[in-house]
């Protein structure tokens, strides 16, 4: 058998139980409301943006490389109960990250998704949030395939700089 070593994953995984008990715990606000009232730790969280009604965030457990998530500040479980003014930030926020994604990180394409309650697959099902997920063509390989393993090129912290970098110079 061959083995693919990503010791700079661990870190991630090791986590990643403790962040989805957060997001699923019905007692006390989830994993999107606390990175919400926690401006001062955007870096350590990777918020890349914030806006009046939402956030943007980099997603911890991502499909490929600088994929976002769109949040609420509003704790929310449902598309249609999103007020005007978060339905039109959402909107507007949707055309500026692909902006920022197209220069930070030069995609071929986008997957836009909100997958809403958990039998839809939301992973965090009282807190509604938008995917925003950048593709390049061959991006998809044999790894998930053969080795249920997904690759992703780059690591948190390069994506992050390099995003806030182009958000910065706007």
């Amino acid at each position: 058998m061959d083995h693919l070593w990503s010791p700079w994953r661990s870190k991630h995984v090791a986590h990643a139980a403790d962040a989805s008990r957060e997001g699923r715990d019905a007692d006390g606000p989830g994993v999107f409301a606390q990175i919400a009232a926690a401006p001062e730790r955007d870096a350590e969280h990777f918020v890349i943006w914030r806006g009046d009604a939402l956030y943007v965030v980099l997603n911890r457990y991502p499909y490929t490389n600088g994929h976002l998530l769109l949040v609420p500040y509003r704790e929310v479980d449902a598309y249609d109960a999103l007020t005007d003014d978060e339905h039109i930030e959402l909107a507007r926020l949707t055309a500026r990250a692909m902006g920022w994604l197209r220069e930070a990180l030069r995609p071929d394409g986008f997957n836009v998704g909100i997958n809403q309650g958990e039998a839809a697959g939301a992973g965090i099902p009282r807190h509604l949030h938008q995917h925003l997920v950048p593709r390049w063509h061959g991006d998809t390989n044999f790894m998930p395939v053969i080795g249920g393993v997904k690759v992703i090129p780059e690591d948190l912290e390069t994506t992050y700089a390099k995003l806030r970098a182009v958000i910065e110079a706007e």
